[in-house]
């Protein structure tokens, strides 16, 4: 599904800021990753160079995604070929309607895939219909993208929104962030519920607690820009007891 290869990446404005060290990361389809660390290890930037945020310049290596190579594709590419990265801090969008939004970008997606664009009519069943899933109140729909809603409210509208579009490999970028335990758990609830063979998940996140409501099938400890470590969920347990220090200690 997604593969990295030795990936180098760098501040665009100050290449002497060097983020990513060779980061090497296989995730097959059906699969969930977590990726940990300390504060300045890069986990954050590795989502942003996998979705083509601006400001970062890959130097060396190579990302794929079901053998497409990501980083020639603009991030609406990569966006309409599979990838989706929910932010740790999703941004307000004054003046659009939340389910404007989101049937343009469905649409989008849809055309840039050769496929029919969604009716008003079905795309207003569609998105009632994940609401209701995921516990959101048909009123949120009715806001402007994000305006005045809850940390809470705003992850959850992201994972409507991943719903909607049925990514292929799903970023999601300290969700948890912000998040109280029921919050967290109705996000995870969501998370889960698209869980399937043809789908894969990236976890990024600084603490095991997400991992008790999204069990991962590997966890990974990145450090420096490159991944150092990595094993099953006790891995996400043995930091939660002992911290970083002596996995670092042991590098």
């Amino acid at each position: 599904m997604l593969e990295i290869k030795n990936l180098h990446a760098e501040l665009e404005e100050d290449s002497e800021v060097k983020i990513l060290h060779g980061v090497d990361l296989a995730v097959k389809a059906g699969e969930v990753h977590a990726i940990m660390g300390p504060n300045g290890s890069g986990k954050s930037t590795l989502g942003y160079v996998l979705s083509g945020r601006d400001g970062y310049e890959v130097t060396e290596g190579s990302a794929t995604l079901e053998g497409a190579d990501l980083l020639d594709m603009e991030p609406e590419e990569r966006a309409a070929a599979g990838l989706f990265l929910a932010f740790q801090y999703p941004v307000e969008i004054p003046g659009v309607g939340n389910m404007t939004f989101m049937r343009t970008a469905v649409n989008a997606q849809r055309k840039a895939r050769g496929q029919e664009e969604l009716s008003a009519g079905d795309f207003l069943k569609l998105v009632r219909a994940k609401a209701k899933d995921l516990k959101i109140e048909p009123e949120m729909l009715k806001r402007p993208v994000n305006t005045g809603f809850s940390g809470g409210e705003k992850k959850r509208n992201e994972i409507l929104q991943m719903a909607l579009l049925e990514p292929k490999m799903c970023v999601l970028d300290e969700t948890d962030s912000g998040l109280d335990v029921d919050a967290m758990k109705l996000v995870a609830d969501g998370v889960n519920a698209l869980r399937d063979e043809g789908r894969a998940f990236l976890v990024i996140t600084h603490y095991q607690r997400l991992l008790n409501h999204i069990t991962p099938d590997v966890v990974h400890i990145m450090s420096e820009g490159r991944i150092i470590r990595t094993g099953g969920p006790e891995l996400a347990l043995e930091v939660e007891e002992q911290g970083y220090g002596h996995i670092l200690e042991a590098v």
